[in-house]
């Protein structure tokens, strides 16, 4: 939040992060009841009882369906928000850690359940893959060879994306440098190893595990000054 930096929930309910009773898995909203009150106690910590004229930005994993970001919608439709933003978690992340300039951009996400990689060109999603495992399952392996399954994860992904490349974009990102975030980008053993098979060097937010939320922290930031220096929004939104 402007201002503010990240507000989390202040009353976690009881195993909400733990087992079946997480509200959202591999990227979807599993239970909206859960999901709902979850957002209604952040809410409320952060907006207070009047929501009027509030923004809010919701970012999703980039190969999430119609279905379940228009579940996501309904749920924060129902906090009375002025204004609703939806963006994929890729150029979230872009827009905290990528270059400023314009042209093609790899997004490499590697979250606790999702491995994710992107394409953006010019900030729109040319193409994209998805792995529904993340570090949560490979946490199951050996320690020892977390890094390289992770790393092999990422590659075919990049390697299946490449093969369908008809343009050239992905070679043009992988010059540039790929965007690590997630918690899978707090492990040297991880990105080190990933920088070595591309032959490039890879670009590393400060705190990768918050690339995205940052992200879409900064998109609202512009959006809210955008508005507040609107004659058409006299309020200050929030």
């Amino acid at each position: 939040m402007p201002g503010r930096g990240l507000v989390l929930d202040p009353f976690p309910g009881a195993g909400l992060h733990a087992g079946e009773e997480r509200p959202v898995r591999r990227g979807r909203i599993v239970d909206p009841e859960s999901c709902g009150r979850l957002l209604g106690r952040i809410a409320d910590a952060a907006l207070g009882p009047d929501r009027s004229d509030s923004v809010i930005v919701l970012s999703h994993p980039v190969l999430a369906g119609a279905e379940h970001r228009t579940a996501a919608r309904a749920l924060l439709a129902g906090l009375g928000t002025t204004r609703v933003l939806v963006l994929s978690s890729a150029r979230a992340a872009a827009a905290y850690a990528g270059p400023r300039d314009a042209g093609p951009l790899l997004v490499v996400d590697m979250g606790a359940e999702l491995t994710e990689v992107t394409l953006l060109v010019n900030g729109l999603v040319a193409d994209a893959r998805q792995a529904e495992s993340g570090l949560d399952d490979l946490d199951r392996l050996d320690p020892a060879k977390l890094p390289e399954v992770l790393v092999r994860t990422v590659l075919d992904m990049i390697t299946s994306m490449w093969r369908h490349d008809r343009h050239g974009a992905i070679r043009g990102a992988l010059r540039k440098g790929p965007v690590l975030a997630g918690g899978g980008a707090l492990r040297a053993d991880v990105t080190d190893r990933i920088a070595h098979r591309l032959g490039t060097r890879v670009r590393l937010a400060d705190d990768p595990s918050t690339t995205v939320v940052r992200g879409a922290g900064q998109i609202l930031s512009s959006v809210l000054r955008h508005r507040a220096a609107s004659p058409d929004h006299p309020g200050r939104p929030r």
